[in-house]
């Protein structure tokens, strides 16, 4: 993999390789990791419309829609890309470990944060129910804001690929209701039956 390579890639992937561990730089046993000031930039697009902060632009990887683009508009993939990628300057900042996975979607994250010593039943179900039940992007990232502080707060990962997939989908009734399903099934543990029966529940 080459320099020329990592413009196409999300930041995550820049530096956390398949196993979820950091890359090591060059075949040495040094880590990298993303820098602070890659993770401040962008954290500044929280709660900002895509393409408002122009320091992103670089982190952007999905295609422009010259469409959407000639009229000063933004696509749907465009957003999401964009709110997956400030959710993850929160939830690494200050982190040692990774805080994107692959796999592990918003309702397995939320099973184990609801599964946390630090963490009550009744709160996290509130939250989760908060989120779950947004209809607008607007309320569904400012949701999704304080959820990824708790689930940074316990340091646990999310798969920042599948929620910027999800977060493409809320936008049309139809995928949202299927994202809704896949998220409801992996927090009750039905597709978690492993980690299920390890809880006894």
């Amino acid at each position: 993999m080459t320099e020329e390579d990592f413009p196409k890639q999300r930041i995550w992937h820049r530096y956390i390789a398949a196993d979820g561990t950091w890359r090591l730089k060059n075949g040495t046993a040094a880590m990298q990791r993303p820098p602070g000031e890659d993770l401040a930039v962008l954290r500044r697009g929280l709660g900002r419309p895509a393409g408002t902060v122009l320091e992103m632009f670089p982190f952007y990887t999905c295609p422009v829609d010259d469409f959407a683009a000639r009229r000063g508009e933004v696509s749907a993939e465009q957003e999401a890309e964009h709110i997956a990628l400030a959710l993850y300057g929160l939830h690494q900042q200050s982190q040692d470990r990774p805080m994107h996975r692959d796999g592990v979607g918003l309702g397995r994250a939320m099973l184990e944060l609801r599964r946390h010593d630090r963490t009550s039943d009744e709160a996290v179900d509130s939250r989760f129910q908060q989120a779950f039940s947004a209809t607008s992007m607007s309320a569904l990232q400012l949701r999704l804001r304080g959820l990824v502080t708790q689930l940074k707060d316990i340091k646990q990962p999310l798969d920042y690929n599948r929620l910027a997939s999800d977060l493409h989908d809320w936008n049309r009734p139809e995928a949202r209701s299927r994202v809704r399903r896949r998220w409801g099934l992996d927090y009750y543990g039905w597709t978690q039956s492993a980690a299920t029966a390890r809880s006894g529940r």
